[in-house]
């Protein structure tokens, strides 16, 4: 009997160790499929480098490179020859890339790519002549934008100005939505057509507007209008939300550097990131080599213009619309990194934060068309102001008349100060 009994337990341990063979070989192979087709081939894990473009106009040339994800980098420029490179981290450069794009537009003679060392992707701007750059990371699509400057513009008689508004989102980008479905891309439209209309009266004044149906225009193409038309203003319609449905007013804004918190939020709703990613970009924004540029004497000048723009504006707004919406609020003037905003030739330009579509009350002004005149005539006022009280359009052939520059910075800025 102990003979049978062990018998049956030597055949149950053979079964049992059949089985765990079974098992294990299953495992094994189970395991080297998920390597062979799952596992990450190598380099998955960078950012890949799939194209670079390029458009140029008068006095600048912007140079486009697609990104399968955003990332960070660095510049520096160096002589003999003269050249800016870019080192794009953790990055590698597809195989079918054009590693040599010609230029030749009198600012940059070529644009070239290559895999500097495994982990980093160089590109390089041959220059020709560069007074001036700024780059940046679009989030979606991934892309970084590098704009040059040869500040070519020569002045111009004041007669003559040209005014790019910008109506934002579009298209499937339907912008903020309100409570009851007014959405702020048809709201935006119709201000900046009715802006573009009151000045249509004005003589030797050229409007134009960065969409003028309901069409979806990304960031990069909406300041490119405002590059290739050589345009005196550059102003961006929007309207506003916020998480607290009580919150109201009118603010607008200018570029610049902020560490405030409603500025950095509003500015990742309108550039299409989080508010998290917003405060990285801030933070390399104002650490980078490439903020220092903001300092130099051309970038204050704009930038004073800009405050006299958007304080004529809001001051024009806020006036105007108090007299219908009585619970309306002065937000005030104030800065963000907004990508709509930036490029190395840009003239003075706003983003202009007209209601909060997110408050049942304001809602429901917008969707009147009497209140989006009002809007319309207040930022039109603006506008004109602004133009009336300056002495000449922005159009600056040259920096070294430094002292001619600082002598109109500080009429610029004495006179909204005055308002």
């Amino acid at each position: 009997m102990n003979k049978e009994l062990n018998k049956g337990q030597s055949r149950h341990k053979a079964v049992c160790l059949s089985v765990l063979r079974s098992i294990i070989r299953a495992s094994v192979f189970f395991f080297f499929i998920l390597f062979v087709f799952v596992a990450p081939s190598p380099g998955s894990d960078k950012t890949e480098v799939s194209n670079i473009s390029y458009s140029t106009s008068q006095g600048y040339t912007r140079v486009i490179v697609d990104l399968s994800r955003p990332l960070e980098f660095t510049s520096k420029r160096l002589s003999n020859p003269d050249r800016l490179y870019f080192d794009l981290r953790n990055a590698r450069i597809a195989k079918e890339i054009q590693n040599k794009l010609p230029v030749g537009d009198g600012i940059l003679k070529s644009v070239r790519a290559g895999q500097y060392d495994p982990d980093t992707v160089r590109i390089v701007l041959d220059l020709e002549t560069m007074e001036d750059f700024s780059a940046f990371i679009l989030d979606d699509p991934a892309k970084l934008v590098i704009d040059v400057s040869a500040m070519k513009r020569e002045r111009i008689s004041p007669a003559r100005r040209v005014l790019v508004l910008d109506p934002g989102h579009g298209g499937h980008d339907p912008g903020a939505i309100g409570r009851k479905g007014l959405q702020e891309k048809d709201v935006v439209l119709d201000i900046a057509l009715r802006v573009k209309e009151i000045l249509s009266k004005e003589p030797n004044l050229e409007i134009i507007l960065t969409r003028d149906r309901d069409i979806f225009i990304p960031l990069p193409d909406r300041s490119l209008v405002a590059l290739q038309s050589n345009a005196d203003l550059f102003v961006s319609i929007h309207v506003n939300a916020s998480p607290n449905r009580s919150a109201r007013g009118i603010e607008t804004y200018l570029q610049n550097w902020t560490n405030e918190e409603e500025a950095i939020r509003v500015a990742a709703r309108e550039n299409y990131v989080s508010v998290k990613r917003m405060r990285e970009k801030m933070a390399q924004y104002k650490n980078d080599d490439l903020g220092k540029i903001l300092t130099d004497l051309n970038r204050d000048y704009k930038r004073d213009e800009s405050i006299a723009l958007a304080n004529y504006v809001q001051h024009a707004l806020c006036s105007d619309v108090a007299k219908v919406n009585k619970r309306t609020a002065n937000l005030g003037v104030k800065s963000a990194m907004f990508f709509v905003l930036m490029g190395a030739n840009m003239p003075p330009s706003i983003l202009a934060e007209v209601s909060f579509i997110s408050n049942p009350d304001e809602e429901e002004f917008l969707a009147n068309e009497s209140y989006r005149s009002v809007i319309a005539h207040s930022i039109a006022t603006g506008i004109r102001t602004y133009f009336s009280s300056s002495t000449s359009p922005q159009r600056v052939a040259s920096l070294n008349d430094a002292s001619e520059m600082q002598h109109e910075r500080t009429a610029v800025t004495s006179r909204y100060f005055q308002q």
